[in-house]
């Protein structure tokens, strides 16, 4: 067994079957001083970010006295890991999703948050030991074969990020955990993979595989059990599970009672999503607080994003009921389904889901949720490939008429505004921007008349958002703004609108105008790549080369799988003449993306400029075969074929790319070069003279052009 040394610059892994092996093994390892006690992931304690959360509840405080802004610019990620938080801080960065009463919450959140989240607390961590100055610490983190996917996101992103000289993790587990992730042929081709902790742990650990360590001295089977229910069901112990087992199921689940009642005492939030509801679900009210308890934490799983848990709660509440029995009840937990498969990329499993409601119910809302799902599958959830946007159609329809039947005229009125947003987007979808703009355009005015103003502001700002959508589609640039402006106005703190505010402003040319909203965008929530990658395009073009580098790079350290990020931070690199930099990002993408057209034309510049022409043109070819019409790749083949004693082949590639930008100075230049060097002056000088009309002040046109007006009097006398 390996015993890595403090200062190793690697975190550990410890494996073992039982968690008394593991512990056995980690005495052994010369390890930092502990930053808390022994960190349990296990989910039945406190479901989605159960280590996390536990880590959060014990440095925060301290840091929130000392340093207040670090936790302030947390503030979303630590409440959502956290909750009980909320006593020690305030929450200042609410939005209309947040706040939505449950009967109005009609957007839900990316599944990628979470991911944004994980980076969010790594960051946070980091900065936090980083400012405490007290050397290196190790954060032990067990029982990871049992812990949401939230924890593992979590861990992974801790375990890629940080320097294990300022935190060691260590690691525990089953050796499952190196297992690499099966292909789960259930989940749409194209859907982001997210991080892989499996990978993670092989890349960043020291692996220490601990022997079965000798069991404790037998206990009183009695006490065993009571230990086991204390433990909130997370002892690996055969003997104590065994004891357990064994007692009679009354007294099995008088022990859940009152271990619930001592949790429930303690008020704390996130004990609503493990223990809790695990408690009463074994204890001797299943029918009247267990279910109300997992329908509690569904309902909270799903509007938080956390769609794994939430599934996991849709099913143990279905295990308990039949359909036929308690309709309602088997409703309550199985219309949450077809939301969370259809966010985890699930989406014939959803669709199976609505399925078995039509079996099932005849519930006028239970068909009406189930028609909406089914067409949102088709027209967004499927892969492109698998998309069916009629058929969409089909099941939008069947929702709009149910909903035109709901004998309460205000349910009417907002269902129907509702599905008719969706038959906007699938509308826009078939290439009808015009009939989308019409259907939200309408249902707004239905809303404004139907409806208080103070009902369902999340939908109305949802359907203000989307016109803006459309709009920008249609090019009414204008009218898109002012929808957007009004959206960011009633909802502030959403920073997916700043977001597609940057974006917008950008379209009309406001550069600074896009890099405030970037920036607005980055402080309302967690890290967010899409959004670092618009700014360092505007950084770019702003010519702050080194803020564009710097946000490449950082997209680059949320996501090591966007490639078009490393398109432009070779390209940069190689613009600055850092050659080295530039092939290392240009190999890395394609080991991502062996086609990128881009990325081959970056290889291709690369060996340019290592005057290895032959490859240029091999990756130039590459790059051309995949888009036949990539300028650079066309400007930088003919470069190289030129070089290569190859004019008349520089000369084909640069008039198709003429042909491409005949407005572009620097194609125009480019062909003009070889058409000089080639003598023929008429040709070149006619180019030049655009080019010249382009950049007036351009030294090196001005200069090509003269050389080649000095040519022409010299050849002809």
């Amino acid at each position: 067994m390996s015993t890595p040394p403090t200062g190793s610059g690697r975190h550990v892994l410890v494996t073992g079957s039982l968690r008394r092996d593991r512990a056995a093994a980690r005495t052994a390892l010369a390890l930092p001083r502990p930053l808390l006690p022994e960190v349990s992931a296990h989910r039945r304690l406190r479901g989605p970010y159960t280590a996390a959360g536990t880590v959060l509840r014990a440095v925060v405080p301290g840091a929130a006295e000392r340093w207040p802004e670090l936790v302030a610019a947390h503030e979303v990620e630590l409440l959502t890991a956290a909750p009980e938080l909320r006593d020690r801080m305030r929450a200042t960065r609410e939005t209309l999703t947040s706040l939505a009463v449950p009967q109005e919450r009609t957007r839900f959140y990316s599944r990628w948050r979470t991911l944004r989240i994980a980076h969010g607390l790594q960051e946070f961590l980091a900065e936090l030991l980083t400012r405490q100055a007290a050397g290196p610490r190790a954060l032990v983190v067990e029982d990871l074969d049992h812990a949401d996917p939230t924890d593992l996101e979590f861990l992974s992103v801790l375990l890629r990020r940080t320097d294990p000289a300022l935190l060691t993790v260590v690691a525990g587990g089953t050796g499952a955990l190196l297992d690499p992730p099966p292909l789960d042929r259930a989940v749409e081709a194209g859907t982001p993979l997210g991080e892989n902790l499996s990978a993670e742990l092989a890349r960043h650990c020291a692996l220490v595989d601990a022997p079965p360590a000798p069991p404790g001295e037998a206990v009183d089977e009695a006490d065993a059990a009571a230990r086991y229910v204390a433990g909130d069901g997370t002892d690996d112990d055969p003997a104590v599970l065994a004891a357990y087992r064994a007692l009679p199921v009354r007294e099995r689940r008088e022990l859940h009672d009152r271990r619930a009642a001592e949790l429930a005492a303690l008020g704390e939030p996130s004990l609503d999503l493990g223990a809790l509801p695990y408690h009463l679900e074994h204890g001797t009210d299943v029918g009247g607080a267990g279910l109300p308890a997992l329908a509690k934490a569904m309902d909270a799983c799903m509007l938080l994003g956390f769609y794994h848990a939430s599934l996991e709660f849709c099913r143990r509440g279905r295990s308990h009921l039949d359909p036929v029995a308690f309709p309602q009840a088997w409703w309550h937990f199985t219309g949450k389904m077809p939301t969370s498969l259809s966010a985890l990329g699930r989406a014939d499993e959803a669709e199976a889901v609505c399925q078995e409601v039509r079996v099932h119910s005849v519930d006028p809302t239970a068909h009406l949720q189930c028609a909406y799902a089914t067409a949102m599958l088709y027209t967004r959830h499927r892969s492109p490939d698998r998309r069916d946007h009629e058929r969409a159609l089909a099941w939008i329809n069947e929702a709009i008429a149910i909903a035109s039947l709901l004998p309460d005229p205000r349910q009417r009125a907002f269902n129907t505004v509702f599905h008719n947003n969706g038959l906007a987007l699938i509308e826009a979808h078939r290439g009808r921007p015009q009939a989308a703009l019409d259907l939200v355009t309408a249902g707004l005015a239905e809303l404004d008349r139907d409806l208080g103003a103070d009902e369902h502001g999340l939908h109305r700002s949802v359907l203000r958002h989307n016109r803006s959508t459309v709009l920008t589609g249609l090019g009414r640039l204008d009218e898109a703004l002012a929808d957007l402006r009004s959206v960011i106005e009633t909802d502030p703190n959403y920073p997916e609108y700043h977001f597609d505010l940057g974006n917008l402003l950008r379209r009309r040319g406001d550069e600074e105008g896009a890099l405030a909203a970037y920036e607005t965008a980055l402080r309302l929530g967690p890290p967010f790549p899409e959004v670092y990658y618009n700014r360092g395009d505007v950084r770019c073009s702003l010519g702050d080369v080194e803020g564009a580098l710097a946000d490449f790079g950082y997209v680059l350290v949320l996501d090591p799988g966007f490639v078009d990020a490393y398109v432009n931070r070779a390209g940069l690199l190689l613009d600055e003449g850092d050659v080295a930099g530039a092939e290392r990002d240009a190999l890395a993408g394609l080991a991502l993306a062996p086609e990128n057209a881009h990325l081959l034309a970056v290889l291709g510049r690369v060996h340019a400029e290592q005057d290895d022409q032959r490859s240029a043109i091999e990756a130039f070819d590459r790059a051309l075969r995949t888009d036949p019409d990539l300028l650079a790749a066309l400007c930088g083949r003919a470069g190289a074929a030129y070089r290569a004693g190859a004019p008349e082949a520089a000369l084909a590639d640069l008039q198709h790319a003429v042909r491409l930008a005949p407005g572009d100075p620097l194609v125009r230049f480019n062909r003009a070069y070889v058409l000089l060097r080639t003598d023929r002056w008429e040709a070149a000088l006619a180019d030049l003279d655009i080019a010249a009309e382009l950049l007036p002040d351009d030294e090196d046109v001005r200069a090509a052009r003269d050389e080649c007006l000095a040519r022409r009097a010299a050849t002809t006398g």
